[in-house]
């Protein structure tokens, strides 16, 4: 039996992380907090691919490293598989898991969703609970972008909260 953290741990280190980089270090540049969360994530899920692929052989394709990333990383990582992949077969791909974890807990009042994001008159970005939701997808987003790219696919990784606890990332793979 390999080595596991508790779920809780994990869910507040994230937290926590998202609390630090958007309110003390970097509470008025937002751009910048995205980017330095993100940058972790990249740094996690490369070397977590590092660990879950010792034993496996290169993939073939980018439909296969995707593959591995909804079944057997979002198992390892989640506990669970991807629920549901998409792809236009031209480089683009929807990874939706329909109940992401880190998601669960998360409730926004409508009337502050509508808010545009670009919005700083009065508010700052740890004011927003929407904007807090979706600074805390920019974690899993890198370590998507992270993993893949220590399998040898250049990409770019979005995600969109739209339905709460729902969530889509989308992969475009650069050519």
């Amino acid at each position: 039996m390999g080595r596991e953290v508790a779920e809780s741990c994990v869910d507040g280190v994230v937290m926590e992380m998202v609390a630090a980089y958007c309110g003390r270090f970097y509470a008025t540049k937002p751009e910048l907090a995205a980017r330095r969360i993100e940058a972790i994530g990249f740094q996690v899920g490369h070397q977590l691919t590092e660990r879950y692929t010792m034993e496996r052989p290169r993939f073939s394709d980018h439909l296969e490293a995707i593959k591995f990333i909804c079944k057997d990383f979002w198992s390892e990582l989640f506990k669970k598989q991807i629920d549901n992949l998409k792809t236009n077969h031209r480089g683009t791909f929807v990874l939706q898991d329909n109940r992401f974890r880190w998601l669960t807990r998360v409730s926004i009042d409508p009337s502050v969703e509508s808010m545009d994001a670009t919005e700083n008159d009065s508010t700052t970005l740890g004011d927003s609970a929407a904007q807090t939701t979706s600074m805390l997808l920019y974690f899993p987003c890198g370590i998507i972008r992270g993993a893949l790219t220590n399998l040898g696919i250049s990409c770019s990784v979005t995600a969109d909260m739209s339905n709460l606890p729902a969530c889509s990332f989308v992969v475009r793979i650069k050519t």
